[in-house]
């Protein structure tokens, strides 16, 4: 996928956020994380923006903490949210393509990094809010998603710090539906796991479905469509996967 149509995601999506959590309020319960409410997920998520069109805007080449959060909240949040939306949305639509800034996962350039990071962070936010509020999700493309599964597979969970680790070698396979070649292979082991496209090899566990079920299901916000074979490998997931 390009960058502007990272950006053009990450738009919709923050504007369907805001509009959920303006209709679910910010005190309601968010099931999908525990011990969060929908102020916790605006707070969360603006600063998150914020921090990456600091990146991108001031070009800082090195790590920075996050920003602190906000004391607003009720409807001054909710407008504070869309604010630092618009600012980030703003920077990644008017920034060159050669910016150069710190990333944390690969990717084509930064500033490509930042788009696909914010418009995958914000759909799963906005998935949340959706559901705080008592709703259907909105639906999401099969192409974004399976993007969305790539990169929570082959970056995320390809870094060091990844908790999904394996004492005993395990194979899981990841097979998206209805997206042509969405098919991934992750090896887990005690190390961090590593992950392949294609399926070809023999595994262990294979979740499978939709490309937006498993997207949601991998970001552990739905059951897995569809497990077959050692349904523990898919438990491990839910035990472990948490990124942090």
């Amino acid at each position: 996928m390009e960058t502007a149509e990272f950006v053009r995601i990450l738009d919709r999506e923050g504007r369907l956020l805001a509009a959920a959590a303006e209709t679910a309020g910010s005190d309601a319960e968010t099931p999908t994380c525990p011990g969060w409410q929908v102020r916790d997920l605006l707070r969360h998520t603006g600063v998150a923006h914020r921090w990456a069109a600091a990146f991108v805007a001031e070009r800082h080449t090195s790590p920075r903490p996050m920003p602190d959060q906000p004391g607003e909240d009720g409807a001054e949040l909710v407008a504070w949210y869309r604010d630092e939306h618009r600012r980030l949305v703003g920077t990644l639509a008017s920034a060159a393509p050669g910016v150069e800034c710190w990333q944390f996962l690969p990717a084509p350039s930064p500033l490509a990094f930042w788009a696909r990071r914010q418009a995958h962070e914000t759909t799963v936010h906005r998935v949340d809010a959706e559901l705080a509020g008592g709703g259907t999700p909105t639906a999401i493309s099969p192409a974004f998603a399976a993007d969305g599964v790539d990169e929570l597979l082959r970056g995320f969970h390809a870094r060091a710090r990844s908790r999904l680790r394996s004492e005993e070698p395990r194979v899981l396979r990841v097979r998206a539906t209805d997206v042509d070649g969405a098919v991934w292979t992750v090896r887990l082991s005690p190390e961090a796991p590593v992950t392949g496209r294609g399926g070809e090899e023999p595994a262990d566990c294979e979740v499978a479905g939709p490309a937006a079920r498993l997207y949601l299901a991998l970001w552990n916000r739905a059951p897995f469509p569809d497990v077959s074979g050692d349904a523990s490998v898919a438990e491990l997931w839910r035990e472990r996967s948490a990124v942090g």
